[in-house]
């Protein structure tokens, strides 16, 4: 079997992922959609978060929000200057905006969202010449295993949104 080795930098993505990966994880056992993040500086996690917005009742409880707001305490300032932010699902308009706000010089992505996702899917926010700061962008690292969270999820929610309905069919309501 030919093995490819791996750079310290590849390493370290996949670990940071695996991390992002963890946090999606616990979305998922809440029934969100299982999209998890973390921001890392000079090797440490200093943020993390998991999408709750069904939870939170609010548009604004995205992975990337909560991490950075936790990344923001940890660094007693808003601008996340040399920092990386992992996430397993390309950010969205708001979150690309918050992480172009924040200074975060560096995101790495799992997979792309053909629908919503402003790193260069739709739109790229985050490499806008117009904004006074623009983001270095990694797509791909683990893509396929967190596009397949994402796939195993809406699978079993078309099941589960299927089923109630025909229970719903059922009861005569």
């Amino acid at each position: 079997m030919n093995r490819v080795k791996l750079s310290e930098e590849e390493k370290q993505d996949i670990k940071y992922m695996r991390a992002a990966i963890a946090q999606a994880k616990k979305a998922y056992a809440l029934g969100e959609v299982p999209i998890g993040c973390v921001i890392v500086y000079e090797g440490k996690i200093i943020g993390r978060g998991y999408n709750r917005r069904n939870t939170d009742k609010t548009p604004l409880a995205h992975a990337e929000i909560t991490a950075i707001k936790k990344a923001g305490k940890y660094m007693k300032d808003w601008r996340l200057e040399g920092c990386k932010l992992y996430v397993t699902l390309e950010p969205c308009q708001m979150c690309s905006g918050a992480i172009v706000q924040a200074r975060i010089p560096e995101v790495i992505m799992a997979a792309e969202n053909p629908k919503a996702g402003c790193a260069g899917s739709v739109m790229d926010i985050l490499n806008n010449p117009e904004f006074n700061h623009q983001v270095k962008v990694k797509k791909g690292v683990l893509g396929e295993e967190c596009s397949a969270l994402l796939k195993e999820f809406f699978v079993e929610l078309r099941a589960r949104n299927k089923a109630e309905k025909e229970q719903k069919g059922d009861s005569g309501e």
